[in-house]
């Protein structure tokens, strides 16, 4: 017996329409599709969020140097007026250094972090990993093993008849 449902795709086709599901499931909180194509993404992002309760917490703070340009009262960039070896001015913008603190994360949690990274899309402006470890994995972390999400049917569609389901996390 197989170990995964075919959905009637070519292998690279069904793995990009799985990781995009579980990309809108953790994003949106739940997701629209077909009975199977749900049961398939349950058990994806029960375990990413199974990985990222393990590594929730898994971080050390350090500090860092960094350079940054010097704002002023409005948040403009300060500039000075500098001249050159051949005698012409220009603007320079001014830096200052500071030190902030930063998460450090552990090797383990690296690890979990790349392997979410692989079951999942990048989306421009949010770092999903990110999101799994501070808001989504406190919210699971005294629940036992498993169970993070519900698959609730809708009926068959309109148009061909197919059973829809609503997968959310719970």
């Amino acid at each position: 017996m197989a170990t995964n449902r075919k959905l009637g795709r070519t292998t690279d086709i069904r793995m990009a329409m799985l990781k995009t599901l579980t990309t809108d499931l953790i994003m949106h909180g739940k997701v629209e599709t077909t009975l199977a194509r749900a049961k398939e993404v349950k058990s994806i992002a029960d375990s990413i969020i199974s990985l990222a309760i393990k590594e929730k917490d898994n971080f050390e703070m350090v500090e860092v140097k960094v350079i940054k340009a010097k704002l002023d009262a409005k948040g403009n960039k300060e500039t000075e007026l500098v001249k050159s070896k051949n005698g012409k001015e220009y603007l320079k913008v001014v830096k200052e250094e500071t030190t902030e603190k930063r998460q450090k994360d552990m090797p383990s949690r690296l690890n979990a972090r790349r392997k979410i990274m692989r079951k999942i899309n990048k989306v421009k402006n949010v770092d999903l990993p990110s999101k799994l470890f501070n808001e989504i994995a406190p919210k699971y972390a005294g629940k036992n093993v498993g169970g993070y999400t519900r698959i609730v049917k809708a009926g068959p569609r309109r148009g061909d008849g197919a059973e829809v389901a609503i997968l959310q996390l719970i």
